[in-house]
């Protein structure tokens, strides 16, 4: 118990020491705070009063840059309201400018209606007045004419009708034939390209024999060792020999139908004899050639005989003896000269005129399709000058040259020798269309123009070269009659295939026939 007492004794003693001296020591630190405290407001203040006096330099060194600016932007700004107002002042003037003007445009445009007012009425008046002179004229005219105005129209419009329709005509025909003429490098280019595409058929048909064999195996003698006995044929002849696969045949090629001729008779003697080499060629065809000059001449001299024609030429003979060899479209060159100078010599007769030398004429129209040497003259040309070289008749000379419209006709037997000539080409069967083409495109002909208004008949002649239509004169006029030609023509081109050209002929007669009883 009693060390309790005397430990809680002992701790209230030391509390009262520990009091007395914190007091003490608070004493002491309360002044040192309190000096501290009057220290550090005396810097506060100073530091307030620096700080006072930089800011207030501060706002105003801002306050003057401010104002600095604020002036500056005030002056832009009347500088801009300034050319504002200049601007407006200048628009208000040309305002005012138009004003004025459109015051006086307006004034000068009311001046000007007023004029045109009193030149309508003016104008009125007169149109009145016009028409009803007009009104007067027309039943003048009525009176005088004895029609309507209705009727007079209709006559005058069917005038210009028929006119408009004549002109437009000839307009039409004009433009056709400026067109044919600008259209020539076409058609060459037309012709050329056709000749291309048929020029092998007419080469292969005209120029070339065919020479057979019994077998093939003398094929092999005709060609000879290295193809020497080919070469001499070919060299001797003038003429090609095609040895190909085609069995038992040789093909001979030339343009010149007598050199065939030879080499084909010269070829049969050679495989005939069966001694084929050059020498025995050489001999062959010289003894060939010699024959056939002879069998040339023979046969122009019976044939000259059989028609009944003196005094030919030597020359002229050989020529028509050669035609025996020449063929054209199909029909042999000596046939057709025969038929034509028969032809010839009947029309001759039943006109009146000499048949002989029409006869003549005919058989000789076509010497020059075999001349001796090729020239750059028509045959029609070429025939008139051998004729006359070998003393012909200046009427046969004419007849020949003139068969084609080459020549200008200056004798009757002109013509009668190519209506003849002609007749003996277009014969059906002669050449080569067969009879039934022939027939269908005469009827065609005839019916295409039947189909016309107006036509009463209709004949296709010369062969279906021209065609004949006959027209009714109530129905067709002259115009209304070329207007039918020209149509006519037109369809036949675009409509039907024919050779040469068809000549459109329109006949309107006008007949009064009366019997006296």
């Amino acid at each position: 118990m009693e060390p309790i007492i005397i430990g809680g004794i002992a701790l209230i003693v030391g509390l009262v020491l520990g009091k007395l001296i914190f007091a003490k020591n608070a004493g002491k630190i309360v002044e040192d705070a309190k000096s501290e405290a009057a220290r550090i407001l005396a810097d506060g203040q100073s530091q307030a009063e620096t700080l006072k006096k930089e800011k207030l330099l501060e706002a105003k060194e801002k306050f003057v840059q401010m104002k600095a600016d604020h002036e500056k932007d005030v002056l832009v700004r009347t500088q801009k309201l300034s050319e504002s107002e200049n601007r407006v002042k200048q628009k208000e003037q040309t305002i005012n400018q138009k004003e004025v003007a459109l015051d006086k445009q307006t004034k000068e445009n009311e001046t000007i209606k007023d004029n045109l007012n009193r030149q309508i009425e003016v104008v009125n008046v007169k149109r009145t007045e016009l028409e009803k002179h007009q009104e007067e004229h027309i039943r003048r005219l009525e009176k005088v004419a004895g029609l309507s105005a209705e009727e007079a129209k209709t006559q005058l419009i069917e005038s210009l009708k028929q006119e408009a329709e004549t002109k437009a005509l000839v307009l039409q025909q004009e433009i056709i034939e400026d067109a044919k003429q600008k259209a020539n490098k076409e058609a060459r280019k037309i012709v050329i390209q056709t000749i291309q595409r048929t020029a092998a058929e007419q080469a292969i048909e005209n120029s070339i024999t065919v020479f057979n064999l019994e077998s093939d195996e003398i094929k092999g003698s005709i060609i000879g060792r290295e193809g020497r006995n080919i070469r001499a044929i070919e060299a001797a002849t003038g003429v090609d020999l095609i040895v190909d696969d085609t069995p038992e045949a040789i093909v001979l090629s030339s343009f010149d139908p007598l050199r065939r001729e030879i080499a084909r008779l010269s070829l049969q003697r050679l495989v005939a004899d069966g001694r084929i080499h050059p020498a025995r060629i050489e001999e062959v065809v010289e003894k060939t050639k010699r024959q056939l000059d002879d069998q040339v001449m023979e046969i122009g001299e019976r044939t000259a005989m059989e028609l009944g024609i003196h005094g030919l030429h030597k020359e002229l003979l050989r020529m028509v003896g050669r035609m025996r060899f020449r063929s054209s479209y199909g029909q042999n060159l000596l046939m057709h000269s025969r038929e034509t100078a028969n032809l010839c010599a009947i029309m001759a007769s039943e006109l009146g005129m000499n048949p002989k030398l029409a006869k003549r004429a005919g058989l000789l129209h076509d010497i020059g399709k075999v001349p001796d040497e090729e020239t750059e003259l028509s045959h029609a040309l070429l025939g008139a000058k051998l004729a006359e070289k070998y003393g012909e008749n200046p009427a046969v000379v004419n007849a020949i040259g003139a068969h084609h419209d080459e020549m200008e006709m200056k004798f009757v037997i002109s013509p009668i020798i190519q209506a003849c000539d002609a007749i003996s080409g277009a014969r059906p069967g002669a050449r080569r269309e067969i009879m039934q083409q022939y027939i269908q495109r005469i009827k065609d002909l005839e019916n295409l123009a039947m189909a016309y208004q107006g036509v009463e008949k209709a004949y296709a002649i010369q062969a279906g070269r021209e065609l004949r239509v006959i027209v009714e004169a109530d129905k067709v006029t002259d115009d209304a009659s070329d207007k039918l030609s020209f149509e006519i023509a037109q369809k036949i081109q675009t409509e039907m295939t024919f050779p040469g050209q068809i000549k459109v002929t329109v006949i309107r007669e006008k007949r009064a026939v009366n019997i006296a009883r």
